[in-house]
């Protein structure tokens, strides 16, 4: 009989006493299990004891945890936590180097423990390792013990950070800052220095200004990955907190310090593989990296700046007055300003005031900017797209600048610019850390793929926004790679034309459909074996049918016919020379007869002995593909039936063909095509009256047999 569901089977051990065996009721009081469990081992004071996981971090059994005690736990007796704490607390004051640094080993192996660290925490005990730390007396094992005994107990976040002396933030700023330090203390004292800065403004400040740049780019140039990892972890912290005027200094001079080619080099492209953390610590960085352009994306064009009416009159320049030429010299000024915005419109403004355009945000001004950029850094590219699409007049020109403003939107949207960081993320993309500029590297790359799709699509300004639906999916598609260089990235995006995203499109609507699902599969799977069989079958009446086939001569000249089919019987091949314009004869008027069972081999291509030793040109390259022969024994040699194919589909017919009689497999592309076409005509035709009805992924279980069938009927008996 099945035991109680509160009731779990588990094992208690103690040092140096024989483990118990027992069924321990989650009903009853934790007090009561203890007091048992400590009787049977005769020990008295079951208040000084407690329970704990024999493995992992140990943690204390309480009422509100031993619900996570299951059937095969193997629990042990301790010490309870408040006089382990006491204990450990009085090992901190001896002055016994060993005996402080098992006590503090000891310490960080419980802390983890809510409540043990409660215990701690109720006793001081945050202050008496505060003490180690700031005494510094020993700048090895002992203070990288302390510091982690000390972070684990804050991370219970009973305390919060902002109690820190100043006193004690400088003393773990002169840690970091220090030439000479042990290894496994740096790490620590970056860790703890980063939580600080995160929870608490004013002293994120003070660690700001007490550690400088340049000693974080020495941490993160040191090849101790934990080191570099809790560098950049204080590094993204202090870019966190500062303002964004502050921000955008501070990048610009790690950035100028080569930061930005040390992490694409030694960081991302390192031996070692990428940590999850440093993954998440670059995600940050690259999103505030980006969130420098949020200020341009959110500001909209001021029509009355000179500065902007001039930037926008240089991108019409470059695409229309490349030499530099003043527009319209001589005429009026009305006569200008109507050229003017006559080439604006041309240039793909929806306004002849650009201005109107630009309002919009975002993209604001970060429209501008990819505008500018792309014709500055890629001026023949920029001009032959403009005037490309401005000298048409089919309805099919692309707008630049319409395109260029929506695809900004785009790329902010994809890249989330000005969202707020995510605390779990890592997928950043190496991309942008491959060089300066990358995001509007991106949006050049970008804008010419918009120009492709456009033309690949023939699309008109009635599918503009069909466009953009295609351009940002290739986008997406192509950032979820994380290609590690634009160069990668521009390879990649360009090789996803307009017919592969339908492609991929229709392999996904199929997966949605269910069409992909498993019991579909196995269907298909059932399906294969008798629709082989009818392809097979329609391969060998082709055969019967017989084709008319050329014979090729030394010289290549294709001036012979000859016919060939298979007997209705299957068992000869039948063969014979035709004169042109002929009626295709009878099987029986066939001179030539070769029996299946003679058969040797099917050859296919350069395999072939009548195309073997021929040269490698054009003609011979076509040849290649419709030649196939048979091998056979006449006599004591080896003789070969040779065939020159007249297409492609009586290549595969008769390769097809002939495997059959052979007992092969037919590998052509022509049965997969078939094979294909049947199985979803097939299954189709079987879900007719499933329509609407959902597919699960598993078939349901099997309920369990009856505890009797007194239930069945006999026939056999007679009614009266």
């Amino acid at each position: 009989m099945a035991p109680p569901r509160n009731v779990v089977k588990i094992a208690v051990q103690m040092r140096d006493a024989i483990p118990q065996l027992i069924k321990l009721d989650q009903a009853k009081p934790l007090a009561a299990v203890l007091k048992e469990v400590c009787d049977a081992w005769s020990l008295v004071h079951s208040e000084h004891y407690a329970l704990q996981f024999a493995d992992g971090h140990r943690k204390y059994i309480t009422e509100n945890n031993r619900t996570e005690i299951k059937n095969g736990s193997i629990l042990c007796l301790s010490t309870a936590p408040d006089l382990e704490a006491e204990r450990l607390l009085g090992g901190l004051q001896c002055g016994n180097r060993e005996r402080r640094r098992e006590t503090l080993q000891h310490l960080v192996l419980l802390a983890p423990d809510m409540t043990f660290a409660q215990e701690v925490i109720s006793r001081d005990g945050l202050q008496r390792l505060g003490t180690i730390i700031e005494d510094g007396d020993d700048l090895g094992e002992l203070l990288a013990l302390a510091l982690r005994a000390f972070l684990e107990l804050m991370e219970h976040g009973m305390v919060s950070w902002e109690t820190l002396s100043i006193p004690f933030v400088r003393k773990v700023v002169c840690y970091v800052n220090m030439n000479l330090m042990d290894a496994s203390v740096q790490p620590l004292a970056l860790r703890l220095l980063e939580s600080v800065t995160l929870s608490s403004p004013a002293l994120g400040q003070l660690v700001k200004s007490e550690v400088p740049l340049d000693r974080l780019l020495v941490h993160l140039q040191v090849m101790n990955q934990q080191l570099q990892t809790k560098a950049m972890a204080l590094l993204t912290a202090l870019l966190q907190g500062a303002s964004a005027t502050e921000r955008k200094h501070m990048l610009d001079y790690l950035w100028q310090r080569n930061l930005r080619q040390f992490i694409y080099k030694n960081i991302i492209h390192s031996a070692a593989p990428l940590g999850d953390e440093m993954a998440h610590h670059l995600y940050v960085l690259q999103a505030l990296m980006l969130g420098l352009l949020e200020s341009r994306m959110r500001t909209p064009l001021d029509p009355y700046s000179q500065e902007q009416r001039e930037q926008l009159q240089a991108l019409r320049q470059a695409a229309f007055d490349p030499e530099g030429e003043s527009l319209g010299t001589g005429l009026s000024a009305d006569r200008r300003r109507s050229l003017c915005a006559r080439e604006f419109r041309k240039l793909g403004f929806s306004n002849s005031n650009p201005a109107q355009d630009l309002e919009r945000v975002p993209p604001g001004l970060l429209a501008l900017d990819n505008m500018l950029y792309f014709s500055r850094h890629a001026p023949s590219a920029y001009s032959r797209f403009v005037l490309e699409n401005s000298s048409r007049e089919d309805k099919h020109e692309c707008p630049f600048a319409r395109s260029s403003i929506q695809l900004t939107v785009l790329l902010c949207e994809l890249l989330r610019i000005g969202e707020p960081c995510s605390e779990t993320a890592q997928d950043f993309s190496p991309m942008f850390f491959s060089q300066d500029q990358s995001f509007h590297e991106l949006f050049c790359v970008s804008i010419q793929l918009l120009n492709k799709t456009w033309k690949e699509m023939r699309a008109s300004q009635e599918d503009f926004d069909k466009v953009m639906q295609v351009v940002r999916e290739q986008l997406a598609r192509t950032l979820a790679l994380k290609p590690s260089s634009l160069e990668l990235f521009r390879t990649k995006v360009n090789a996803l034309p307009y017919g592969e995203v339908l492609r991929l499109r229709q392999t996904e609507r199929l997966h949605q459909e269910g069409t992909l699902a498993p019991p579909l599969l196995e269907l298909r799977e059932k399906l294969k074996p008798e629709l082989m069989g009818l392809i097979r079958q329609q391969r060998l009446l082709r055969l019967c049918e017989g084709t008319l086939f050329r014979k090729i001569s030394s010289r290549r000249r294709q001036d012979k016919l000859w016919f060939c089919c298979l007997s209705p019987n299957h068992k000869v091949l039948q063969y014979g020379d035709m004169e042109e314009g002929s009626s295709p004869p009878t099987p029986e008027s066939l001179p030539e007869q070769l029996p299946v069972g003679d058969i040797k081999a099917l050859l296919t291509g350069k395999d072939c002995p009548h195309v073997r030793e021929k040269g490698s040109g054009k003609q011979n390259k076509d040849l290649y593909e419709l030649a196939f022969s048979v091998t056979y024994d006449h006599g004591e040699e080896e003789a070969y039936l040779n065939f020159i194919a007249p297409s492609k589909q009586e290549f595969h017919l008769w390769t097809d063909g002939l495997s059959t009689l052979l007992g092969s497999p037919m590998d052509s592309e022509q049965t997969r095509l078939d094979l294909e076409q049947l199985l979803t005509m097939e299954t189709k035709l079987r879900l007719l009256e499933l329509e609407n009805v959902p597919i699960p992924e598993q078939p349901p279980p099997i309920p369990p047999p009856p505890t009797n069938f007194n239930f069945c009927y006999d026939c056999s008996i007679a009614e009266p």
